[in-house]
């Protein structure tokens, strides 16, 4: 692990068997998954744990995530996560990842916004209430402020299969994990597909939050241009929106 400064937040992760598919290719939720760890440390390296977070009743909610995909991690690679936040625009918080392998190459980037949230009440809180300053990097930056998924109105949805929130889904806030929601996305696509495409990224929305219990229909798309739409969708109410780009 190496910490070059409390603005920029580097930390190596090691590819294990359990994080990879069917293939021998890094899952897309294993990514998210480091990206979420390196994430975690960095804000903990500010005074700022996990553990104090949940005491003072306050956690980090992400809201849109994008991730450009070179290539998918091979078993046994370590990996060299870059993080840093951008700071805050109003109540929103904006922090970009980098991942190098061992050569220091980049084998993928992302973009998110995220907000403060009161874990009881469910609410955003104003940037005011962290109890530390969380300062920008400048000197690096992935892009702008990413958009949020729209799936047109004309892009026909199918049901794929249908989903309850369990135990082994949830986080420590009680409700279904972020990188889960990209495991529903990847569940949507048979394996064919997946032998025949080559994954380059992710667009994701988070629109509310799946609790243990809930059952919801995972929805999607046929192959358009732009990639291939998947939603969370209940009775009467949407979890997520995504969309899975690939390259031949």
């Amino acid at each position: 692990m190496d910490k070059p400064s409390n603005l920029l937040w580097t930390e190596d992760f090691t590819v294990h068997a359990s994080d990879t598919d069917f293939q021998s290719r890094g899952k897309l939720s294993f990514l998210l998954d480091i990206m979420q760890r390196a994430a975690d440390s960095a804000v903990g390296s500010l005074g700022l744990s996990i553990d104090k977070m949940l005491e003072a009743r306050m956690g980090w909610m992400v809201i849109t995530l994008i991730v450009d995909i070179h290539r998918l991690p091979l078993p046994n690679e370590i990996l060299k996560v870059h993080t840093w936040s951008k700071g805050n625009k109003g109540a929103l918080w904006q922090r970009d990842y980098r991942i190098f392998d061992e050569d220091s190459v980049e084998i993928a980037s992302a973009r998110s916004i995220w907000a403060l949230v009161d874990i009881d009440k469910r609410k955003i809180l104003r940037p005011s209430a962290l109890p530390i300053a969380v300062e920008p990097y400048l000197e690096d930056s992935v892009g702008s402020l990413p958009d949020k998924v729209v799936i047109p109105a004309d892009v026909p949805l199918q049901e794929a299969y249908r989903y309850q929130v369990r135990y082994s889904g949830l986080d420590n806030n009680g409700h279904l994990n972020n990188a889960r929601y990209v495991d529903l996305c990847c569940d949507a696509l048979t394996l064919e597909e997946w032998e025949e495409s080559r994954l380059t990224g992710l667009q994701i929305t988070y629109a509310q939050e799946a609790k243990y219990g809930e059952d919801f229909s995972i929805m999607r798309s046929s192959r358009t241009e732009e990639g291939i739409y998947v939603r969370g969708q209940g009775e009467d109410r949407v979890f997520f929106e995504a969309c899975l780009s690939f390259g031949q």
